[in-house]
């Protein structure tokens, strides 16, 4: 397994970066496009729904997690 790597997103006009791994980086990539929806506006809507105590690159994890959990 890789390294987190700094990832650059946009959310809501405001730059900010993530440290992914290579693994979860793609898979998150690949969801955003089966989904239609920009990488940015993904990652957006997990930051809304996230709470306080969670980070973001931790929430893009879980979120691709229980992607791949309830796929058939």
């Amino acid at each position: 397994m890789s390294r987190p790597l700094k990832r650059s997103l946009t959310l809501k006009g405001h730059r900010t970066s993530v440290s992914l791994e290579d693994d979860f980086w793609h898979a998150f990539r690949e969801i955003s496009e089966k989904e239609g929806k920009p990488i940015n506006v993904l990652a957006a809507e997990i930051d809304a729904d996230r709470g306080l105590e969670l980070g973001l690159a931790s929430a893009i994890r879980l979120f691709v997690l229980r992607h791949y959990r309830r796929a058939p």
